[in-house]
């Protein structure tokens, strides 16, 4: 379960109780009741799971952060077989059950990791620059110390639209080689030194370089896509998909996908005759966008965006990435070698 971390600074905001964004929202649009399975691919602290629980659903709860998949277990069992856990990525969702009624995914950083210094999420605290949901693989230390200035001005300009991405590249290309970075408090602070902060600035000049940086590490860009092409496979006729975006990249990337399954291409009189596709969605209203109520609750509501999907009987397509246009990035595990 997210909290949203859209280029706002939840990054350096205040320590925040955790709260489901638009659950009401994202509760009435799955249509949850007995006899019917939902996903829950974002499990987190398990708001989402426990309302779709409460309206008599099963639910298959999804997280390949293993701390929240421990701290599931007390409910796991409270349940007693109405929810199961599984630890992994949402992007392979349909591995977890052949086929559900509804999917919910929420997506960005929970309000847990961002405010567990040692998780190295957030520059609110100092901790080990991590970043790292499933704790294993490359950590942002990694990224900030091995990679070329070239490869990181992409990062911090394409995940973090940071307008001075280049500037912050080369400062921590240059500052690394006399001493690495390892706490987030030190990279947030040579960043603000190098850039420099007007009074009165509300986010930090740090934000979007550390945004860009969890984003990359995680993949979030690509778990997100297959996991729409997962949702897709898994969900029965009448089955319906929930997202909860907090970031414009990834609600283009809803957008797009919800856009092009639920249409057949239109052709054109000066083109060949486009093949006839079958939608495999229909769209379920507009964008939901949280009221001014949630967002006096809860801030990192704020940039919150739910878009509703519900599957048709047709066959799932092909997966194909292109559709997305997904931003062009170095390769983490070759270029963090030294």
């Amino acid at each position: 379960m997210m909290a949203g971390n859209s280029g706002g600074d939840p990054a350096v905001g205040g320590p925040a109780r955790h709260i489901p964004v638009l659950l009401a929202e994202v509760v009435k649009a799955l249509q949850p009741a007995q006899g019917k399975t939902i996903i829950d691919g974002t499990f987190g602290a398990g708001g989402y799971t426990r309302a779709l629980l409460d309206a008599g659903a099963s639910v298959v709860a999804i997280d390949r952060d293993p701390d929240a998949i421990e701290a599931g277990r007390a409910l796991e069992k409270e349940m007693g077989g109405r929810v199961r856990l599984v630890h992994g990525p949402f992007s392979e969702l349909d591995a977890a059950v052949d086929q559900v009624d509804g999917v919910v995914l929420d997506i960005g950083v929970s309000s847990m990791q961002l405010d567990e210094a040692e998780r190295g999420f957030s520059f609110r605290f100092d901790g080990p620059l991590d970043m790292r949901m499933a704790q294993s693989g490359p950590s942002a230390a990694d990224i900030v110390n091995r990679f070329k200035a070239n490869d990181l001005a992409r990062i911090f300009g394409l995940l973090g639209e940071e307008r001075h991405a280049g500037r912050i590249a080369r400062m921590i290309e240059k500052r690394r080689d006399s001493r690495p970075f390892e706490r987030t408090l030190d990279l947030a602070d040579a960043i603000e030194t190098h850039v420099g902060r007007k009074p009165g600035d509300r986010i930090h000049p740090a934000t979007r370089v550390f945004q860009a940086l969890r984003i990359f590490v995680n993949d979030e860009l690509g778990e997100l896509a297959n996991a729409l092409f997962a949702a897709e496979r898994v969900l029965c006729p009448g089955g319906r998909l929930a997202v909860v975006t907090f970031h414009s990249l990834e609600d283009r990337i809803v957008k797009r996908f919800i856009a092009d399954r639920s249409a057949n291409p239109a052709g054109s009189r000066h083109l060949p005759q486009t093949q006839f596709r079958p939608a495999t969605f229909d769209k379920a209203g507009g964008v939901i966008d949280p009221g001014e109520e949630e967002i006096e609750r809860n801030p990192r509501a704020r940039s919150a965006r739910l878009r509703v999907a519900v599957r048709t009987d047709a066959p799932a397509r092909a997966s194909d990435l292109s559709l997305f246009g997904l931003p062009k990035l170095p390769e983490i595990r070759v270029s963090a070698e030294r």
